[in-house]
């Protein structure tokens, strides 16, 4: 379990160095929250989030992927769409392209309505 949050972890610090280096400085008080965003590339929407639990590896899980998209987190599908499965993430952590025991799993959903922008 250690293990697992540790990844988390080290995940979303990445996601927040890639935000702060590509993108200008945010103000996250505007928002919802200190959680990340997650931006939803179906919806063209950013998303606030909260991380609640690590799971473990089973059952269904959508990805997102960590350095990418404008927010630094990003996923095809979002609330109401299609493929979007309640926050059950995985991240490819060791970037093999599919899920194993080495990847990360976890419970992170996505808190609406989403938004154009990210918060200034």
């Amino acid at each position: 379990m250690k293990k697992t949050m540790m990844m988390i972890t080290v995940a979303l610090i990445t996601a927040v160095v890639t935000m702060s280096s590509g993108v200008s400085a945010h103000d996250r008080t505007k928002g919802r929250g200190t959680g990340p965003v997650v931006y939803v590339q179906s919806q063209g929407l950013f998303y606030d989030s909260i991380v609640l639990a690590d799971l473990p590896a089973h059952g269904n899980f959508q990805q997102l992927r960590p350095g990418e998209g404008p927010s630094g987190l990003l996923t095809e599908f979002g609330p109401g769409d299609v493929g979007y499965l309640g926050g059950r993430w995985w991240v490819d952590a060791n970037a093999n392209g599919f899920m194993d025991e080495d990847d990360v799993y976890f419970l992170c959903p996505l808190l609406g309505p989403g938004r154009t922008e990210l918060l200034d």
